[in-house]
């Protein structure tokens, strides 16, 4: 009855989200008050890099070698590419200040570099010229009336400690949080929103399950759980550490990123679709969010089905401890979002789980797939689906009590980084519509919306073949010189009237 229940509920959520704006552009919303397209007064609206995809200087000022370094150095990324110089942003950035200020943003998202902080983080030794660095830049933020949203890890493990086991070796949790200390007790007083981990599903079951970034390993069975295992104690053993020694004293807030995109079924009217999007959504999203937002342990959904799919009777998820289950749950201030795309789910069927890599891709069960009358992006997963936003909104919403959002990420990609990217400006209304919707309709409690990106920068894998900035950069100018493209002065626009009231089309007063 329990499973019933849940189903028929799940059905009842997807046939209305999907229902009443699948397909929508901004041009063809139904008319709604401009009023409607407001945002709250403290609404915080930003842009986002990190520090291997625009930093450069790979080898300056004591920093050592990451993952990243030695996979692109391997000739790994699309074109050769690599983040040696990138964006050049360690040496510019008071021009991605000027940038910042121009758009008129409230916050700006960008990570840290373990490796030039803590050159080799086996001996904790600290660079004071990262410290001083960093110290700087977020001096400069807080005066220009920019609040800095900090990530602590953003994919660029440094090469040391993936020699050292990487994130199978459990002495990482105590050099990680060894890591946290240090920039918690020289950064606290500048930054309000810290983030633990940039995307765990991405890093950790992209770039060692599937083989597609650094370092490059294809283990999908065994090292995306396990990985996962320790990078939740870590994100765990941080908050513990900013909530009982930081917090009192700067008021910060901490949280972790998560991709969250939007699993729908394809068959809304259908149970085993719905059971099927449901099931695809824990294994993207509840593989981390439930044990820091919900029961402290992994979705019972993904335990059931990794251990059915595992020889024996042992399972390949690993098993968290009372002690961990208890010390993991409730470690957050509030919950970021990446979110970029949607997924059609259906009950995979043999020929499919026959064609499906073994591990985490065959333990779910679901054959997924994109409408083809989807617009498209550039990258391979990416389409524009702005009603998904309002889906994942409220999947987060109605699973994890109504905690406050900040989505952390949203952006889409062309491979030619023109500036008359007016699909940009498309992709943005529209689901910053949709996020209007969550609110205003829906009770979301979405506190901010972060464009992905500031610039165009080194898109992992993909190196410079894909962009997603708000700003041109010419990657062959040694002077690597910015040119704001028409979505920065939309943008602007939005930020300036908190809303969406003068940019999307059909309104009236």
């Amino acid at each position: 009855m329990m499973m019933f229940g849940l189903v028929t509920s799940c059905l009842v959520f997807c046939v209305i989200i999907v229902a009443s704006v699948e397909g929508r552009q901004g041009e063809d919303l139904p008319f709604r008050h401009p009023r409607d397209f407001m945002f709250p007064d403290n609404f915080t609206w930003g842009v986002a890099t990190s520090a291997y995809q625009t930093e450069g200087a790979w080898n300056e000022d004591g920093r050592s070698e990451t993952i990243w370094d030695r996979y692109s150095h391997a000739g790994r990324v699309a074109g050769r590419g690599t983040g040696d110089v990138a964006c050049d942003s360690y040496h510019l950035t008071s021009v991605d200040i000027g940038l910042l200020k121009d758009l008129g943003v409230k916050h700006y998202r960008f990570s840290l570099s373990w490796s030039r902080i803590i050159p080799d983080p086996t001996t904790g030794e600290v660079n004071a010229k990262a410290i001083s660095h960093y110290g700087n830049f977020l001096r400069s933020l807080r005066a220009a009336g920019i609040e800095a949203m900090v990530t602590i890890f953003h994919m660029d493990l440094p090469q040391v400690l993936e020699d050292n086991g990487s994130w199978g070796n459990d002495s990482i949790v105590t050099y990680y949080t060894h890591y946290a200390r240090v920039v918690f007790s020289n950064f606290g007083p500048y930054v309000k929103y810290w983030l633990t981990f940039s995307e765990p599903w991405v890093f950790l079951y992209l770039c060692y399950g599937k083989a597609e970034c650094a370092p490059g390993l294809r283990e999908a069975a065994t090292l995306p759980y396990l990985y996962a295992h320790n990078v939740l104690k870590s994100h765990a053993h941080a908050f513990r550490l900013y909530r009982q020694h930081f917090q009192p004293l700067y008021r910060g807030m901490v949280s972790i990123n998560l991709n969250s995109d939007f699993m729908a079924p394809k068959d809304p009217n259908n149970p085993s679709h719905v059971q099927a999007a449901e099931r695809a959504q824990q294994f993207l999203i509840g593989w981390f969010a439930n044990p820091i937002y919900g029961s402290g342990d992994y979705p019972d959904v993904m335990k059931e089905y990794v251990r059915r799919h595992s020889d024996g009777n042992s399972s390949r998820l690993p098993k968290f401890t009372d002690e961990e289950i208890a010390f993991i749950k409730g470690t957050y201030d509030y919950y970021s979002m990446s979110h970029y795309s949607t997924i059609l789910c259906e009950p995979a069927d043999a020929e499919y789980q026959a064609t499906v890599s073994p591990g985490y891709d065959g333990d779910m069960e679901v054959r997924q797939s994109f409408d083809p009358t989807w617009r498209k992006a550039a990258s391979y997963y990416l389409y524009f689906v702005p009603w998904g936003l309002r889906g994942s909104l409220n999947w987060v919403r109605t699973h994890y009590n109504s905690v406050p959002v900040i989505i952390g990420e949203n952006g889409v990609t062309d491979h030619n980084g023109t500036t008359r990217d007016s699909f940009r400006i498309d992709f943005h209304r529209d689901y910053i519509a949709a996020m209007s919707q969550a609110i205003h309709e829906d009770g979301c409690d979405v506190r901010g919306y972060t464009v992905w990106s500031l610039v165009d920068n080194f898109e992992w894998g993909h190196g410079y073949t894909e962009k997603f900035g708000l700003h041109y950069v010419n990657f062959s100018d040694p002077l690597r010189h910015r040119v704001p493209k028409d979505s920065a002065a939309f943008y602007k626009q939005v930020i300036a009237d908190n809303g969406l009231h003068n940019v999307l089309p059909g309104l009236v007063g």
